[in-house]
Parts: C-alpha cells; structure tokens; sequence
C-alpha cells in the first residue's frame, strides 16, 4: 500500500490524500458502502460501479464465513472474482459482530465462542483463524481481530479488554508473518484502537497501535450509542496520536454530520450501514436536510427526488411515486432509496475533498452542517 498526503486544511486537520492498492488508487476521505455478504444491499454491481462509484467497498468476515464459507470464495478464486468487483475491497474482522451478538458468545483470552445467527452452531474465532479467514476471502484491506466494547462501558471492564486487543493484535501479527497470500495481489492490514470514551485509555491504545508501525490505522468502539460529542472528543484524542502519514479510518460512522465533523478531526475513511439501512426504511439524505419519504407530505409531490441529481434515479422519479412505492411495499422504492443515499454520501466526501484541496474546508463544513442538520 501506498498513502500520500495531499493537502490538509488551514484551518484544522482535514486531509485529502490517496492510497495505492492493488485493485487501484483511493481518494480520500473516503466513505465505503457496506456490502456485509458480498453485495451492498439493493445495488447491481454495475449501478455501483457506474452511479455511486466507491474506490473501495467493505465485505464482513463473520457473515462471509458463514456464508458462503472460505471454500466457496476459495474456489471463486476471492470475493472480488466471486462478486464481480474489481476494485477495492475491505473486510472488518467480525469483532463488532461478535459484540453485537452478546447473549450467543463468550469472549475469552483464547478467542471468541459464538453461536451462529443463522442456526445455532457454535463457532470459535481467535486472532489466528480470523487472518486466516480474511485471507481467504481475498480483502485488500483487512483488519485486526479485537473486542468491540459496549457503550457505557465500566472502565475496569474497557481497560481490560483494550488489553486484551493489544494482545490479541500482536498474535494477529505473529500468525500472518505465516500466512501467505492466497491471489496474485497483496493484502495491508490495519490494527484497531480501542478504550472506549475513556481519553486515558484512548490515549493508551492510541499509543501502542501507533508504535506498531502498520501501513494504516483505524479506531474502532465508536458509534455504538454514545453522544456525538464523546465520538468526536474520543477521535481528537487518538489522531493526535496516530501517525500523519498513515490513513486513519474510523470504523461504523456515521450520519452526513458525523463524517464531515470526523474528516475535521483527521479521519481519511469511513463506513456505515446508514445510507443503506435507512434508505431502506425510507430516509432519504440530502444536502438541505433529511426526508421521511413514508410521510403524506410527499403524497402529491411531484417534484424530483433530489434536483442535484448526483445519481440517475434523483430526477428519473418523484417524491411522490417513491412515496408510493414504499407505501405499497415495493423493493424498488428500497432500491431507488439506496441508490440515492449512497450517491449522496460519496458526493459528501468527494465535496469534501475539493474544498480541503481549495483551502476552504472549515467555512464549508460548517456551512453544510448547518444546512444539513433538518427535517425536510
């Protein structure tokens, strides 16, 4: 991997940059569309690749490996090959899978037992078998196996288990040193930082992710029901921290706001099932505010989607048929919302990155926060 720094705001910490990898070259900051099982919910790969246009997508190990399991993906030659994408690809390491499972798991030194969502077998991931996975799955990117703390959190318990990463982290680094490649092209692993909305212990983690020396780093344990204050507080904290000259990304986040206030802070990348997940309950994002298309306001609103049309369904629809669509109950006004959505949050951050490189980041941002921040 390859990451060079571009620019960075004059007025705070926003950065715009690249990173080269094997499947072709990211601009950040960078928001990557979840595509848990191998698809991003509702989306042909050809609508992603031509309308919302991400250099990087995410994939989930947990799911994966459950489905359709590391012999099929093997056998497909990886997950780009299997799902028909040639770019870029993430794989988070099942940890906030794992957490979000609490009452089927147990966590201990060794690794993590589980039971499966899907029909109760019980499955154990350690450091180890978690590379191993991801090697198999074929990522471009792939991350460390660490304990994704609930929020709120006791100290004792979130302190504990930062250590309990650390180590699991180094066992994560031993075993990859003995796990080739598996496809013709190389795969950069990232640690996570942990410690909760605890600055003491955020500053600790920081630290010794920090003195690890990877090729990227990302913060993890956000976004999991704490105040928007403590997210960002937290983030300050650790990229003052974490090397200027690795891309920083921060894991599950977030809303418009929550991403334009994080690349204020540093951060060069993003993930969140927001876009889609709330597109498919019929939220629509957009530069001016927030739409509930289910509301009767929009029953005889003929007007388009979105007049910016950053993707082809904005102006292709109406409000009002959306609204119809949901109301009876039709994939296609899932689809349509997802679309939307998506494009809107990769025309977020590629604004973002214009106005980082024009020099002008901080009046924007506040000026888009402002006008962001509505129900419409």
């Amino acid at each position: 991997m390859d990451f060079k720094l571009e620019a960075t705001d004059i007025a705070g910490q926003a950065r715009a940059g690249t990173i080269t990898l094997d499947h072709g070259t990211i601009e950040t900051p960078i928001f990557m569309p979840v595509g848990t099982v191998g698809t991003v919910k509702g989306v042909h790969q050809k609508e992603l690749r031509d309308e919302i246009n991400p250099d990087i997508i995410l994939g989930n190990t947990y799911h994966l490996y459950l489905r359709p399991g590391t012999n099929i993906l093997e056998k497909a030659g990886g997950l780009h090959k299997f799902m028909n994408w040639d770019r870029n690809i993430l794989t988070d390491s099942g940890g906030y899978q794992v957490y979000s499972l609490s009452a089927n798991r147990k966590i201990k030194e060794e690794g993590v037992k589980f039971k499966s969502h899907i029909d109760g077998s019980y499955h154990t991931f350690t450091p180890e078998n978690v590379m191993e996975v991801q090697r198999s799955i074929g990522a471009d990117i792939i991350m460390a196996f660490d304990e994704c703390t609930p929020y709120p959190c006791d100290y004792n318990y979130a302190k504990r288990s930062m250590h309990m990463t650390h180590r699991w982290l180094e066992r994560c680094l031993t075993h990859l040193d003995k796990v080739p490649f598996k496809y013709d092209y190389s795969q950069t692993f990232f640690p996570i930082v942990q410690g909760s909305t605890y600055k003491d212990l955020r500053k600790q983690s920081a630290e010794y992710i920090a003195g690890v020396g990877a090729e990227g780093n990302a913060i993890g344990g956000l976004s999991v029901g704490e105040p928007a204050e403590e997210m960002y507080a937290m983030t300050e904290v650790v990229t003052a921290i974490l090397p200027k000259d690795k891309p920083r990304y921060l894991m599950g986040v977030g809303t418009p706001i929550n991403l334009l206030e994080n690349i204020a802070l540093g951060i060069d990348m993003f993930d969140c099932v927001m876009p889609t997940r709330n597109g498919r309950n019929g939220m629509l994002f957009t530069a001016h505010g927030t739409i509930n298309i289910k509301n009767k306001k929009w029953e005889a609103d003929f007007s388009a989607i979105d007049e910016m049309a950053i993707t082809w369904v904005d102006t292709e629809y109406s409000k009002a048929y959306l609204r119809h669509l949901f109301t009876v109950n039709e994939m296609l006004g899932r689809q349509i919302a997802t679309i939307h959505n998506l494009g809107f949050y990769l025309w977020l951050v590629r604004e973002a990155r214009k106005h980082i490189l024009a020099g002008d980041y901080t009046p924007w941002k506040n000026m888009m926060v402002k006008q962001m921040d509505k129900r419409l």
